[in-house]
Formats: structure tokens, sequence, C-alpha cells
């Protein structure tokens, strides 16, 4: 994995390659708060131990068979309230990359906030840990975790690329290639070109505008996902109200 060479203005130009390691996302925070993480680092391992996903859950992975990797960005540019804005671009950049190989598949989709599906299954999850300084954003872990060449898994709702298409991968080439498409929606969002960045999350939405059942405060629900608002929430429209949701306030069924 140390030969990776993306072509990349600065995403991925400093690698830090640990056979071994808890967690990709606590390695990178340890070299950004060091100022040992140049604008771009990123962290791979072919082992994470202590791996960490939303609402605080463990993110497992066989060892030597996916993507674990965590990138150190520096959005100086991105007021702390914009921040959802990060998720999006990251989200699209994983929806960009898995599109190259699985095809234009209406399968696949971004599950709010970020977890990556293909139908009803899950092929990757994004956990973003930003540091904030006052308004502004100092600087955001990017953490990243991909099924690709693994078979077999614990849980029946997780699949893998070999899962989907019965070929194995080769994961430096995989891990060069997400770079790339991870600094393109990054120079996307610096770029200021926020309008189209919210337009495709939406176009990739998992269940965006169809009617489903959910749990909210322990009871269930029906509505419809109509979209996120600025600040992360997600908009769900039951019995003619709009209604918005944190992470932890809703649950899919």
């Amino acid at each position: 994995m140390e030969a990776i060479s993306p072509q990349t203005l600065f995403t991925g130009q400093q690698l830090v390659w640990l056979p071994e390691c808890p967690s990709t996302n606590t390695e990178a925070h340890q070299l950004a708060v060091q100022n040992r993480a140049t604008d771009g680092c990123c962290v791979i391992t072919d082992k994470q131990t202590a791996g960490r996903g939303q609402r605080g859950n463990q993110w497992e992975a066989a060892p030597g068979e996916n993507l674990t990797l965590s990138v150190v960005w520096h959005p100086s540019f991105l007021p702390a309230a914009d921040q959802f804005l990060l998720s999006q671009a990251v989200a699209l950049a994983v929806h960009d990359w898995l599109t190259v190989l699985l095809g234009a598949d209406p399968a696949l989709r971004v599950k709010w906030p970020n977890d990556i599906f293909f139908g009803q299954q899950k092929l990757g999850g994004i956990l973003i840990e930003n540091t904030l300084s006052g308004p502004k954003i100092q600087h955001s872990i990017v953490g990243i975790g991909l099924n690709i060449n693994q078979r077999e898994f614990d849980v029946a709702t997780a699949t893998s690329l070999t899962c989907l298409t019965g070929r194995a991968y080769e994961l430096p080439t995989l891990a060069a290639r997400l770079l790339e498409s991870l600094e393109r929606r990054y120079l996307q969002l610096r770029a200021g070109r926020v309008g189209a960045l919210r337009t495709e999350y939406l176009r990739v939405l998992y269940q965006f505008q169809e009617e489903h059942e959910y749990e909210v405060s322990g009871r269930r629900i029906k509505g419809q996902i109509m979209g996120v608002d600025e600040a992360g929430r997600l908009a769900l429209a039951s019995n003619g109200q709009l209604y918005y949701f944190d992470l932890k306030e809703i649950r899919y069924i």
C-alpha cells in the first residue's frame, strides 16, 4: 500500500502507511494537532482494531481486504456553520468513485448522513471529525471505510465490491483513484460551487421522496425524506408537516 501515487495537487501527497493501528482517524488527529500533517495528508492501514462509525458504533473490516483511511484537510474557507457541506462533498466523491467501478446504477445511494449503500446493503461508511476554532474549521479528519475484497460478513446488511461484481481488486490502485475523487469534490467545495453539491447530494440520497417508516422517540412514523438543511439535519415530511432531525433523533426501519 506504500506505493500509492495519486494524481492530485495535495490530497494523499503526504502518505502515512501503518500496517496496523487502532483508528486512522485517531492517528490523523494526532498528526494534525502536532502540526505534522500537511493539507491532504492521508493515513491508511491494512488493519484497524478500534475503528469508529456513526452513532458511536464500531467499524469492522477484515484485515488486508478493504480500504481504511483518513484524510486531513484544513478547510479554513468553510464556516463551521456550513460543515455539513464537507460531508456532502466527501459522500459524493465516494459515490463518484464507486460509479466508475459499478456503473451508473440507481441502487448505489448515499444514506444520510454519509453511509454508502447498494440496495439495502452497506458498502462503506464515512466519519468526519471537525476541530473548530471560533466560527471556522481548524482541521477536518475524513475517515473512510469501504468494503472491497471481503466476501463474508457478520451482518447480512453488509456487502463489498467483490460480492457485487465477483472480481478481486488491487487496493493501492483503488486508493489512488479514491484520493483523486476526493480532491475533485473538495476543490469544487473550495471554489464555492455549493449549489451543485447540494443538488447532486439529493439526487443520490437514499429513500429521497419515497414513503417509508422511521423510528422517532421510540415510535414508528411514516414519512418522506425531503432533503437536508444547512445544519445537516434530515428533513422529513409526515402527516402534512415538515420535521427536522439530528443523527440520534431518527432511525431507519
